[in-house]
C-alpha cells in the first residue's frame, strides 16, 4: 500500500431535495492534519517579510538586470536589500506628497524588472493597494482596470507610457500621477498635462520623495492587491487579495519545502521572467524576499530567455509547460545528433535511472553515478544550479514532466492554482514520483473537496470520485471588485467553485480532467472564451457552424468548419474543380480559403493573435442530432464533437506544426 497523503476531516454529503449536488469528503494535506496554517501574530504587511530580510542580509543581492553593452546584453548587475529599501521608502514618500494615501490604488504597467517590484515595495510600505495593469487581457484592459479600480497613480513601463496617454482622455478622472520605469519626454509631459495629470521620470520622481518620514501602520485585513484575470467572457474582474492570504500563501509554501525538501537560502538566485502581472510570479518573488535569496530577471525577449538563464544560472526556475517542452525537445535533439554510441548511453541511463525513481527512490540518490556522467551534461539547460523546479498555469505533458525528472538534477513540482487562490492551492510534492501527472495535494491553507456535477456524468460519491474541486481555507480571495454578484456564483456556503473538474488519486493526489464551463487554457497559460469566439468566427459570411477546438497542451487553436455551400460550389467552379462536394471540402486551397476568410473575420473583430485560428477541418454535413453531435436547441456537444472528430484534430495539430516548423 503506497503512502496517502491526504487526511479526511468531513464526511460527504448526499444530493438535497432541493437541487444541491452531493458532494465529497473534506479532505487536507498530511502536514496540516492538525489545522491549517494561520498567519502568526506580529505578521500584518507582506512589507514585513522584506523589512525583515533587510536587517538580515542589508548587503545581499536582491534585483538584477542585465547590463547593455554596446546594444548586446553583459553580465548581471544587482541592486542590495538595502539599496531596494532605501529606494521603495524614498518612493512610497514621494507617492504620499503627490496625496496618494493608504487604501488608494496604485497601478503598475510593464515587463519583469527590478523597478515593478520596487513599485510593489513602494505600495507595500505605504499601506496602498497596487493594481497590476496588463494589455494580453485586450487593448481596452488597461483603460477598463483604471477606470474599474479607480487607479490613481501608476508606474509604467517607458515603452508603454505612450499606450497609457491615448487612453488618458478617458481615465483622466482617475489617473493624477504616472511615473515612468526610466524616462519621459517633454512632449509627453505636455500632453498628459492636458489632462490634469503629471508625468515624472523614474529619478525625479525618487528626488520628490525622502528616507525619513513616518511608514503608516499596516494590518493583515488591509487588501495588498487587486490582480484582474480574464478567466471568463466579459469585462476583466477585479480578484481581491489581502495581506493575510497572499503572506499565508508564502508561509505555506516554505512550509511544504521545508517538509519535503531544502528550503530557499540566502544564497539562492530565482529567475523571474512568468509576468509579475499575474498572482503566480509575484507569489514566487515574494517568497524569495522573505527568504533573503536574489531575483535576476530576463531582459523580456523570448528570443534571449536560454541566455539569460544561462548568465544567472538560478537555482530556482518556475515555468509553464510551453517552456519545459522546449528545454526537454532541446536535450532530445542534442542527444539524437550526439552519434549513436552516447545516444545508446543516455538512453540506457535515462531508462536505468527512471526505474529506480518508479520504486521510490529520492531524485538524488536513483542514479548518482549517471547524474554525474551523463545527467550533469543535460542539467546544464538552465545553467547547471537548478534544485528546485516548479510548474504550473497549465498541465505537465507527461513525457515532458518524465524527462525533467530524470535529466534536470532537480526536483520537480507541479502545481495547480487560480488567482482566486492566490497561487497555489494544490502541489505535487517534489520527491515523490508516484505523483507523477498530477498536481498534487492541498497546500496547507487549504481545505478541499470535489462536488459532483451529474450533467457532465461527474459523481464525487463514486469509488473514483470526480467532481468540480472547491476550496475553502486561509489563502483565498476576498469577492470581485464591485461585482458582488460574481463573488456569490463562486462562493457558495463558504467554498470557492474553481470550475476546474478534478479527480482524487489513491494516495490523495488530485488530477485535473476537466474544465466545467467552456473556458479552458492554451499551454501558454491564455484563456480562450470558446463559445465567445465562435460568435465571431460566424460572422464569416463563407460558413454556417463551427466548433472551435484547443487544450492545455497546445499552444494554438484549431476547428471544424461547416461551409454555406452555396459559396463553396460556385468557388469550385471558378477555378475549375470538378468533383462533388465532400471532394471539394477535402481540397487543400479550399480549405486555405475559408481559413483565409476566417483569419481575416477574426482580425477585423480584433481576437487576439492566439485566438487565431491556424487549421481547419471543412465538414460538409451539418451538425446533426442524429450523430449526438447538437443538442435540440442546436448548442454544440463538445465532449461528443470531440470524439467524433478526434481523428481529424489530431491531423490538423499535425498538419499546423508541419507548416509553423
Amino acid at each position: 500500500m503506497s503512502e496517502v497523503y491526504t487526511v479526511k476531516v468531513e464526511e460527504g454529503k448526499p444530493a438535497t431535495s432541493d437541487g444541491k449536488p452531493s458532494v465529497g469528503p473534506v479532505y487536507r494535506c498530511i502536514y496540516a492534519k492538525d489545522g491549517l496554517l494561520e498567519l502568526p501574530s506580529g505578521l500584518e504587511s507582506p512589507w514585513d517579510f522584506f523589512r525583515d530580510s533587510v536587517k538580515k542580509n542589508p548587503d545581499n543581492q536582491m534585483l538584477g538586470r542585465r547590463q547593455k553593452l554596446d546594444s548586446k546584453a553583459g553580465p548581471y548587475s544587482w541592486l542590495t536589500y538595502k539599496e531596494v529599501y532605501d529606494i521603495s521608502i524614498q518612493m512610497g514618500s514621494a507617492m504620499r506628497i503627490r496625496g496618494v494615501n493608504p487604501g488608494d490604488h496604485c497601478g503598475i504597467y510593464g515587463a519583469n524588472c527590478p523597478e515593478w517590484i520596487i513599485a510593489m515595495e513602494a505600495c507595500n510600505c505605504s499601506a496602498v493597494t497596487y493594481v497590476p495593469l496588463y494589455d494580453t487581457l485586450g487593448s481596452n484592459a488597461v483603460e477598463f482596470i483604471i477606470n474599474h479600480a479607480e487607479v490613481s497613480i501608476a508606474f509604467v513601463q517607458e515603452n508603454k507610457i505612450p499606450s497609457i496617454l491615448s487612453c488618458l482622455d478617458r481615465c483622466s478622472s482617475n489617473l493624477k500621477t504616472i511615473v515612468s520605469f526610466g524616462n519621459v519626454s517633454a512632449t509627453q509631459k505636455k500632453e498628459a498635462e492636458e489632462f490634469g495629470t503629471s508625468c515624472f521620470a523614474w529619478d525625479e520622481f525618487l528626488q520628490l520623495g525622502s528616507l525619513e518620514w513616518d511608514l503608516p501602520p499596516k494590518k493583515k485585513t488591509d487588501i495588498c492587491t487587486i490582480m484582474y484575470t480574464s478567466g471568463t467572457t466579459g469585462e476583466p474582474k477585479g480578484v481581491i487579495i489581502k495581506n493575510e492570504a497572499f503572506m499565508s500563501e508564502v508561509l505555506s509554501i516554505d512550509q511544504i519545502i521545508m517538509l519535503t525538501d531544502r528550503v530557499a537560502a540566502d544564497d539562492d538566485i530565482y529567475f523571474s521572467f512568468l509576468p509579475l502581472a499575474h498572482v503566480y510570479d509575484q507569489i514566487m518573488a515574494t517568497y524569495c524576499i522573505f527568504k533573503g535569496s536574489s531575483i535576476g530577471f530576463w531582459q523580456g525577449d523570448v528570443r534571449f530567455l536560454m541566455e539569460d538563464v544561462q548568465e544567472l544560472k538560478p537555482t530556482i526556475f518556475c515555468g509553464v509547460p510551453r517552456v519545459f517542452d522546449r528545454i526537454c525537445a532541446g536535450i532530445k535533439s542534442k542527444v539524437s545528433s550526439a552519434g549513436s554510441l552516447k545516444s545508446a548511453l543516455f538512453h540506457y541511463a535515462y531508462n536505468y535511472k527512471l526505474s529506480y525513481l518508479e520504486k521510490g527512490l529520492q531524485q538524488h540518490k536513483a542514479a548518482p553515478l549517471f547524474d554525474r556522467l551523463v545527467f550533469d551534461k543535460t542539467k546544464q539547460a538552465l545553467g547547471g544550479r537548478v534544485r528546485i523546479l516548479l510548474s504550473g498555469a497549465a498541465p505537465l505533458p507527461l513525457h515532458v514532466e518524465e524527462c525533467l525528472r530524470v535529466t534536470s538534477g532537480s526536483t520537480l513540482s507541479q502545481g495547480y492554482g487560480l488567482t482566486e487562490s492566490c497561487a497555489g492551492c494544490f502541489t505535487s510534492i517534489g520527491d515523490v514520483f508516484s505523483m507523477m501527472g498530477t498536481v498534487g495535494i492541498p497546500m496547507t491553507t487549504i481545505e478541499a473537496r470535489l462536488e459532483s456535477v451529474p450533467e457532465m456524468g461527474y459523481d464525487a460519491l463514486s469509488s473514483e470520485p470526480r467532481g468540480e474541486i472547491c476550496l475553502r481555507g486561509n489563502s483565498l480571495f476576498s469577492g470581485y471588485h464591485k461585482r458582488q454578484d460574481l463573488t456569490q456564483e463562486v462562493i457558495v456556503d463558504g467554498w470557492f467553485h474553481t470550475g476546474d473538474i478534478g479527480e482524487w488519486q489513491p494516495n490523495g493526489a488530485m488530477k485535473i480532467i476537466d474544465r466545467k464551463k467552456n473556458i479552458f487554457k492554451l499551454s501558454q497559460g491564455e484563456y480562450i472564451a470558446v463559445e465567445s469566439i465562435e460568435s465571431k468566427y460566424l460572422q464569416c459570411p463563407l460558413i454556417t457552424s463551427i466548433w472551435v477546438y484547443g487544450n492545455s497542451f497546445e499552444s494554438f487553436l484549431v476547428a471544424v468548419v461547416v461551409p454555406e455551400r452555396k459559396v463553396l460550389e460556385d468557388w469550385a467552379i471558378e477555378h475549375n474543380f470538378t468533383g462533388d462536394f465532400k471532394s471539394v471540402c477535402e481540397n487543400l486551397k479550399a480549405r486555405k480559403y475559408i481559413l483565409d476568410e476566417l483569419r481575416s473575420t477574426g482580425q477585423k473583430l480584433q481576437l487576439r493573435g492566439f485566438e487565431l485560428l491556424k487549421a481547419i477541418y471543412l465538414e460538409p454535413s451539418p451538425f446533426d442530432i442524429e450523430r449526438d453531435l447538437v443538442t435540440p436547441t442546436f448548442k454544440l456537444k463538445r465532449p461528443q464533437l470531440l470524439k467524433h472528430y478526434k481523428e481529424q484534430i489530431d491531423e490538423l495539430y499535425k498538419e499546423a506544426k508541419g507548416t509553423m516548423a
